[in-house]
């Protein structure tokens, strides 16, 4: 998946302003013989307010999605932002990722800013991309 270096500032924005709760949202954009593409980063409120862990609201969800289809755009990728941890899924990153369909990105500001995303099948990590 490619992700733009704009987007890529917008998301670390966005991480340090809602520090040091994890902020969220999706990655949108397109699919096409390149491969993934990110066009834009759709912000959602982390409805759990927590530095730990995060939840969307199901009417933000449904907002996405009908935002994306409107653009003719996909969700890419689900992200979160991990305020003091590194940038790899926790056991409960692992257990909630329930879509075999889209990418998984953590932005971590811990001891740096490194972004990465994962493909995560039946609760494994089963491919690893680095995009900062």
């Amino acid at each position: 998946m490619k992700i733009p270096q704009i987007v890529i500032d917008e998301l670390i924005g966005q991480a340090r302003q809602d520090a040091p709760n994890e902020t969220c949202g999706y990655l949108l954009g397109t699919s096409g013989a390149d491969g993934d593409v990110v066009t834009e980063n759709y912000w959602m409120e982390n409805i759990d307010h927590s530095p730990e862990h995060f939840s969307f609201a199901p009417k933000d969800q449904f907002a996405a999605l009908k935002y994306a289809r409107s653009k003719g755009l996909k969700i890419l990728a689900n992200w979160h932002s991990h305020p003091a941890s590194p940038s790899r899924p926790s056991q409960e990153d692992l257990r909630l990722a329930n879509d075999p369909n889209i990418r998984y990105a953590i932005l971590s500001l811990h001891e740096g800013v490194h972004l990465n995303s994962f493909k995560i099948l039946n609760g494994e990590v089963v491919d690893k991309e680095t995009h900062l």
